[in-house]
């Protein structure tokens, strides 16, 4: 748990969900913890359960057994209005013939609020949106950023104490997508409140997240700070979705790892063995350094990222390692490449799952 989490209360407590479709497995034994004010990613490819989680929390699906408690209240036994949770969906869901405010306005007239409080609460979340400008406009004539923004007013204006986003960025550019997330992740700073963020993008739970919850196959694989779940990859499935990684194979003998022709010192337990080590941490050797694994290769190929590169190199016995580096700082066919010990982490074999 990051430490933004691990000093405020848990607002939202998640035990043991599991969820069938028929015989289709979709969730399995779920349990976690959200606290209050925190901004919560759960990502995961397609398929493996993100949005049905979602849905559970919402209200919209009900879990085939475990619970879901909001401090002392059992939410899963609530209907979906009675929750204080509003979410915010992939497609917006904004009505076409009314114009920004009266979408805004449209759950508090529902329920029926008095017209000065419909006014007052639609103006300050117009507000926090950036939005007040645009509001006798009807959807059709404001940008998708725009609506996107009109979307999170509409849930804002009801005071929720949890907000869920089910992917609403994918339909935006990626300028505009990039955007947007410094600007959510601002207003989620702002109003102060927990967000639930659901996607399929690396990048973007790494750039807003304060935890990401990685699902794979229905089961959670890591809960972690984006900066952990990078650096400390609990599983060789964590390490291979959440950026590049090289995956080293071998096995562990008297506190010395052994990978092929490669070996280094390691605090990892004997027997067979799974290193997961970062390409930014290889880099062409020096004769200065002291204490590093050396390899040399041939490189295979280089694809340009901008500032960086990656760049393939095949070592001895059939290793491909892959290294990131300045771009065009590599010339060479033959390199010797060399890495810190302590920058190959040990991780967990992932099985195969239904």
């Amino acid at each position: 748990m990051s430490a933004t989490s691990a000093q405020k209360p848990t607002l939202l407590s998640i035990r043991n969900i599991a969820k069938t479709f028929g015989r289709n497995v979709v969730l399995r034994d779920v349990s976690l913890q959200i606290a209050e004010g925190e901004f919560l990613t759960i990502l995961g490819e397609s398929g493996s359960g993100k949005t049905t989680l979602l849905r559970i929390i919402a209200g919209f699906e009900t879990a085939t057994s475990g619970e879901v408690w909001m401090g002392t209240e059992r939410l899963d036994q609530q209907p979906p209005y009675r929750r204080r949770v509003n979410t915010v969906f992939q497609n917006y869901a904004l009505f076409p013939h009314l114009t920004v405010e009266q979408n805004v306005a449209y759950g508090l007239r529902v329920a029926r609020r008095p017209d000065a409080e419909i006014e007052q609460r639609v103006t300050e979340a117009l507000e926090k949106v950036k939005m007040t400008a645009h509001a006798r406009k009807k959807p059709s004539k404001i940008s998708g950023g725009q609506q996107q923004r009109v979307a999170l007013a509409r849930a804002l204006v009801n005071r929720p104490n949890l907000l869920l986003l089910d992917e609403p960025l994918s339909a935006l550019d990626a300028n505009l997508r990039r955007q947007m997330q410094v600007e959510l992740k601002s207003l989620q700073r702002e109003v102060g409140i927990a967000f639930v963020f659901v996607t399929h993008d690396q990048e973007e739970a790494m750039v807003m997240s304060d935890r990401i919850a990685l699902l794979r196959s229905g089961e959670l694989e890591q809960v972690a700070s984006p900066r952990e779940i990078y650096s400390r990859p609990a599983t060789a499935y964590v390490a291979q979705f959440i950026g590049h990684t090289n995956l080293l194979r071998g096995e562990v003998r008297d506190g010395v790892a052994r990978c092929g022709s490669l070996s280094w010192r390691t605090s990892a337990a004997d027997g067979p063995a799974l290193f997961s080590l970062r390409p930014e941490h290889l880099r062409p050797s020096s004769v200065a350094s002291n204490g590093t694994v050396r390899v040399t290769g041939k490189v295979l190929q280089q694809a340009f990222h901008g500032a960086t590169s990656l760049v393939r190199v095949e070592c001895a016995e059939g290793l491909v390692l892959v290294m990131r580096t300045s771009s065009g700082a590599l010339a060479a066919q033959e390199v010797e490449l060399e890495f810190s010990p302590d920058d190959a982490i040990p991780v967990r074999e992932s099985p195969e799952r239904a």
